[in-house]
């Protein structure tokens, strides 16, 4: 049983690096093409991510 919590609490916690990531990327995008790209990544990774 721990090992499936062990594997849950990594997916989450690289989730959220990744996700982090993302919201640095988009905050030095310039352009909306660039915007709308990254925003996608965000809700391929975490539909529940507040975005801005």
């Amino acid at each position: 049983m721990a090992i499936e919590r062990d594997k849950e609490i990594r997916r989450r916690r690289h989730r959220k690096r990744k996700i982090k990531k993302l919201r640095a990327k988009l905050a030095e995008a310039g352009t909306k093409a660039e915007k709308d790209k990254i925003i996608a990544k965000i809700r391929k990774v975490s539909l529940k991510a507040p975005v801005e």
